[in-house]
Formats: C-alpha cells, sequence, structure tokens
C-alpha cells in the first residue's frame, strides 16, 4: 500500500461526511427527518435499498463463497425477486394507507401497541447484531492495510472512526442525507469490484472462467444437495430467497422506511422491484471476482496462503494486488458499503424508537422542533451503541455474509409471519400474535445457538413464519368472529387519510 490510497481513503470519508450534510436539506420535523416529507425520486430509493442491504458483506465475502465453492449463491437473488413482489403488491399497499411511517405501525392498527412495541423491540435488536457484523465486516480490510504500514489498530479504534463518520452525517441530514450519500457509495463500490475484476483478468494468461468451470465453481443450479441443510440447494435457495427477502423489504424497517419516503405507492413498488435487479447484478458481479481470484491465487486453499478465513481474499488481493491509487478507492468502497448500511440502521432505528415506543407509549403530543431533537437523540444514542456493538465481534469460521443473513433472520420470520397471521387470519387478536411470535423468535434463537447443523440459515425465515402462522392460527380459534381491523382491506387508517398513491 502507498501513501496516496491512505490519501484516497481520508478524502472519502471527509467527503460522505459533507455530501451528506449538503445534499439533506432542512429538516424540519420528523416526517422530514424518517421519511424525507415522502418527495424522494423511486430511482434513488431504488439504489439506497441496494446499498443498504449489500453492504461490505457483499464487498468482501461473496468473492470468498465462489472462491471456496461456487456460484449457487446467485439463487438466492431469484428468490429475492419474487419475494419483492409479493411486498410490492401486498404489503406496500397497506402502509401507504393512512401515511404510516413505519412497517410495524401496520401491527399496531391490527392488533394493537403490545405487538407494535414487541416487533419494534425485535427490530431494534436484531438490527444491532446483524449490522454489528456488517460494521465488523468493514474493519477487516482496514486493518490489513493498517497492518501493512505498521499501525497495529484495533477492530474497536477503526468500527470507531467509520462510526462517527456516518453518524455525523445521519444525526444532521436524516433520510434525505442517507438516500443520497447511498446513492453515491453504491456506485463507487460498483465501480471499485468492476475494476478489480479487469485488473486481475488482465493480469492473468489463462481464462479464468474456463479454469473456474473445470474446478466446478460455475455452477448455478443444485438440485441433488440435501434441501434440509444445504443452504444453497436450488429449492432452499430459491424459496428461502424469497421468504427472506419478503421479509426483509416488507417487515423491516430499515428497508420500509425508504420505500415509505417515495412520492407514490407507484415509485416505491418500482423501487423495491428493481432493487431485486440490481442486487442479482450485483451479486453475479462479486461471485465473478471470487471465480478470478482462484486463478489469481492458484486455487490454494485459504490456510495455504496463509489467511484466517475466505472474508481474507479479497482484501488481500486489494492491497497487494492493485496499482497504487486504485486500491485506496477499491477500500473506500468497502467502507462505503458499510458506512451505508450503518447509516441506514441509524435513520430506521431512530424512527422506529420515536414511532412505534415513544409516541406509541408516552403519550405525548411533541411540536415538530421537540419531535426532530428528539429523533437525533435517539440517532445519536443508537450510533453510540452500533459502535460497541460491532466491537464485540472479533472473527467467525465462516464467510461473514452468511453470520450477517442468520442473525437478521432470526427475527424475520417472526415479523413476516406477525403481518400475514393480520392479514390473513380474521379471528387472530394481540395476545395470539405476541405469544406466537415469541415463540417463532426463541425457536430460531435455539437453532442458530445450539442446533445450527439442523437446517441452513435459509431456512430460518420460512421457519419462523410457519410458527406464528400455525401457532397464532390456532390461538385464534379461541375467539369468535374477527378481531377489530381484522382482513385484508378494512385497515383503519391512523390519521384518517386515505391511500397515497
Amino acid at each position: 500500500m502507498h501513501a496516496i490510497d491512505l490519501l484516497v481513503i481520508v478524502v472519502y470519508l471527509l467527503c460522505s461526511a459533507w455530501l451528506g450534510l449538503r445534499l439533506s436539506g432542512r429538516q424540519r420535523d420528523t416526517k422530514d427527518y424518517f421519511i424525507g416529507n415522502r418527495q424522494l425520486p423511486w430511482w434513488a430509493v431504488c439504489l439506497s435499498v441496494v446499498a443498504t442491504e449489500t453492504s461490505a458483506l457483499t464487498v468482501i465475502s461473496i468473492p470468498g463463497v465462489a472462491y471456496l465453492g461456487n456460484v449457487t449463491f446467485l439463487q438466492v437473488a431469484v428468490g429475492y425477486l419474487i419475494g419483492r413482489v409479493v411486498v410490492a403488491f401486498v404489503l406496500l399497499p397497506r402502509y401507504y394507507r393512512g401515511e404510516m411511517t413505519t412497517a410495524y405501525a401496520y401491527l399496531g392498527v391490527r392488533f394493537g401497541r403490545g405487538m407494535q412495541g414487541t416487533a419494534s423491540v425485535a427490530f431494534l435488536f436484531t438490527r444491532l447484531l446483524a449490522d454489528g457484523v456488517r460494521l465488523f465486516a468493514a474493519a477487516i480490510p482496514m486493518k490489513i492495510v493498517l497492518d501493512s504500514y505498521g499501525l497495529d489498530l484495533s477492530y474497536f479504534a477503526i468500527i470507531a472512526m467509520l462510526g462517527v463518520v456516518t453518524v455525523l452525517y445521519t444525526l444532521i441530514g436524516g433520510i434525505r442525507a442517507v438516500v443520497w450519500v447511498d446513492v453515491l457509495q453504491m456506485g463507487l463500490y460498483v465501480f471499485g469490484g468492476v475494476v478489480a475484476l479487469v485488473v486481475i483478468a488482465g493480469g492473468l494468461d489463462v481464462n479464468f472462467l474456463a479454469v473456474a468451470a473445470d474446478a466446478g465453481k460455475t455452477q448455478f443450479l443444485d438440485f441433488t444437495s440435501n434441501p434440509i441443510s444445504a443452504p444453497y440447494a436450488t429449492v432452499t435457495a430459491v424459496l428461502g430467497g424469497a421468504l427472506l427477502s419478503t421479509a426483509s423489504h416488507g417487515a423491516d424497517q430499515i428497508i420500509v422506511q425508504r420505500l415509505l419516503g417515495c412520492r407514490s405507492l407507484r415509485d416505491a413498488q418500482r423501487a423495491v422491484i428493481g432493487s431485486a435487479v440490481v442486487v442479482f447484478l450485483q451479486f453475479a458481479l462479486f461471485l465473478t471476482v471470487g471465480l478470478a481470484l482462484y486463478s489469481y491465487f492458484g486455487g490454494v486453499s485459504v490456510d495455504g496462503l496463509g489467511l484466517a478465513n475466505s472474508d481474507e481474499l479479497f482484501p488481500t488481493f486489494v492491497v497487494e494486488g492493485m496499482p497504487v491509487g486504485l486500491s485506496g478507492l477499491l477500500l473506500a468502497g468497502v467502507m462505503a458499503s458499510a458506512m451505508s448500511t450503518l447509516s441506514s440502521s441509524l435513520s430506521a432505528l431512530s424512527s422506529s424508537t420515536m414511532a412505534d415506543l415513544y409516541e406509541r407509549f408516552s403519550h405525548r403530543t411533541l411540536t415538530g422542533a421537540q419531535g426532530l431533537r428528539l429523533g437525533r437523540l435517539f440517532t445519536l444514542g443508537w450510533g453510540l451503541v452500533f459502535i460497541g456493538a460491532a466491537a464485540l465481534f472479533t472473527g467467525t469460521d465462516n464467510p461473514v455474509v452468511e453470520l450477517g443473513l442468520s442473525v437478521a433472520s432470526l427475527t424475520y420470520g417472526g415479523l413476516l409471519g406477525a403481518f400475514f397471521l393480520g392479514l390473513w387470519v380474521r379471528r387472530a387478536r394481540q395476545l395470539d400474535a405476541v405469544i406466537a411470535f415469541s415463540v417463532a423468535v426463541a425457536t430460531m434463537v435455539w437453532l442458530f445457538l445450539f442446533r445450527p447443523e439442523l437446517v441452513g440459515f435459509t431456512w430460518y425465515t420460512a421457519i419462523g413464519t410457519a410458527i406464528v402462522l400455525g401457532l397464532g392460527s390456532l390461538l385464534s380459534l379461541r375467539h369468535r368472529g374477527g378481531a377489530p381491523g381484522a382482513g385484508t382491506d378494512d385497515v383503519p387508517s391512523p390519521t384518517g387519510e386515505g391511500e397515497r398513491s
């Protein structure tokens, strides 16, 4: 690494903070701060969604997935498209009806504030852990770079540096700053991936795709592996990807908050479906980088290269194999992907804390200025908590992309099941939903911590959804008739307003 690379990284950090503050506009109230007053263009929201969900895990971990195995991971993205079509036409219309500002406001209208609070707390906890993994992932290549200069900084110090810059522009600029910086950051890390692929391919004397094909690494479909334990068996990957995407984009505030910032329901539908196409192309790009790295390193095992795990493959190439300046650009791209996810999480966590917990349970009426001030305090508080959570991770034997998806999936199934229970089971009441949701989450935590070998992580969302729907339906048989506000089309508007479209 050259000093120019460090200069590129520093300039990027400063530019991100400046751009976020410059494009944020004036914030007057919580509607401005949390959903941009619903004036965000759909294409920017689409790219922001992609930047948020892919994060540093995609950039540094997915190449390692292809290096160690093949490209069957790409099947998950096929399921993503199916899941987002469901979100676009089943869940989004309910959010736009009544000008809701969080995903869990629907559960509050359908079941009551107890279920809304339960879902919000589950979201806060899971998002904290999952994005702690993502922030830790971004620190991996930075530590490799700094170690090459003899600067033995801890993961915590690196995480704190990234966190402070991200908190700064999110705290002041709100969702507008987050979305516009996301667009920049996505462009940067995708450009970095393309440049890396060109550099690797240009330096090889062989056709890396032919080498990968001979090694069986270009396999896309997998109909032979055990669909229960193999996460990338075709049925498992597509079904699991569809359910995971339905939950993450329809029941997770980090994504729903962006979609609610669109100018209309139709724009939100364009954004969520378009994001699936972009994600497929991104996954394909970074998996191809992994195939190229297989030829670059001669197919040597991770241990043989002296690396701790596959997540260090791509960062090692960036440090050792990229021209001066481009290494810094690529590492800035890795940081960009992590910061986009962190800023999105901060905005989503503070909005959910404000709307689903504070406003729901305090019964206080705040002025626009008071709400804005409190929202920023929540953002600052969550930023500090995030830095601490990310510092808890010091390593992992599996690719961090799998760890991140596994942690996020612990509550995704329960959340998605709660939404479907409210839509499809008219008898279900709040206690039924809370009990079923709690059992589902407890079951998934047990599987993740104590019996991870039983099922692949791509099944987590499906299992959680099935538990909530099954148990919730059984518990609802105790009641006669439908619960107030039950059904698919008669959900009352919390503000008395009609659907915005």
